[in-house]
């Protein structure tokens, strides 16, 4: 597998990775300026050249995905029988200068409902780098037409046609995913907010909607046998609270807005742990 289908694999899985480039080369060395490799906490695909050289990039790759860094990083190395060596002797004459570029696992979010607030909510998140999953039961809300606006998205876009049961795909996201619960039915979203909070791995569950329904439905979750600690676990009202409006293109700023202050909450408390 070359380098660029390597990040595809990457992103795909969800695994974190990073990318190692040859930006300059002096005099000799293995692999010109601009080859390429991907690294993993298990694997590596194409080559920089082999040798002391990758074997560094590989051991230098590995540390960032340890320490989860998101910054990029370079190093130089001497390809000459003189210079220390920690993994065999490269003698190629030349001097190489290596960028190391962290690829992270993005966010994921999924939209449960595509009404008014919904689609506006999705054209916003599309424009950042995360994986946004978008669920409905309504095949018009995720005809090609109603999806037109995304079609330049930034994200990778996931639409869900779930004639019934929409509760049914949360078990099939990915781990972590913040899920946003909008439908246009008050027992759709309490049962998929009952779902969400007995599926295991999920991050955030948001819930649009007053305080009132909130209550209502609160009350019938910890009847259903939820604890109210996991109940708890429920955002809402969604969005800023100082953003206020009942515009849909409002609303979902304010959404959007505070999911991402969340991700950087995330990881802030990641590099924290590390």
């Amino acid at each position: 597998m070359r380098w660029l289908a390597a990040v595809e694999h990457l992103r795909t899985r969800r695994e974190p990775g990073v990318l190692v480039t040859l930006t300059s080369v002096r005099g000799h060395a293995p692999r010109e300026a601009g080859a390429k490799m991907v690294v993993s906490a298990e694997r590596t695909w194409d080559t920089v050249g082999g040798g002391n050289l990758e074997a560094l990039a590989v051991e230098r790759a590995r540390a960032m995905l340890g320490e989860g860094t998101r910054r990029p990083e370079t190093f130089s190395t001497t390809l000459s029988e003189k210079a220390p060596a920690r993994h065999g002797v490269q003698c190629c004459g030349g001097e190489v200068d290596v960028l190391l570029e962290p690829l992270p696992v993005v966010p994921a979010v999924a939209i449960v409902g595509l009404g008014h607030v919904g689609h506006e909510l999705a054209r916003v998140l599309a424009r950042h780098d995360l994986d946004l999953h978008l669920v409905d039961t309504r095949p018009e809300a995720l005809s090609d037409e109603a999806l037109a606006p995304l079609a330049d998205a930034h994200a990778r876009v996931h639409p869900h046609r779930i004639p019934v049961l929409p509760e049914l795909v949360l078990g099939t996201l990915p781990a972590g995913t913040h899920v946003l619960v909008m439908t246009h039915d008050h027992a759709e979203d309490a049962a998929v907010v009952d779902a969400a909070l007995r599926t295991e791995g999920l991050g955030s569950v948001g819930l649009i909607g007053s305080r009132t329904k909130w209550a209502r439905l609160r009350r019938r979750l910890v009847e259903g046998g939820l604890v109210e600690e996991v109940v708890d676990r429920v955002v809402t009202p969604i969005g800023l609270p100082d953003l206020v409006g009942k515009e849909p293109a409002t609303i979902a700023v304010s959404v959007a807005a505070d999911l991402l202050v969340r991700f950087a909450a995330t990881d802030r408390a990641a590099r924290t742990r590390r």
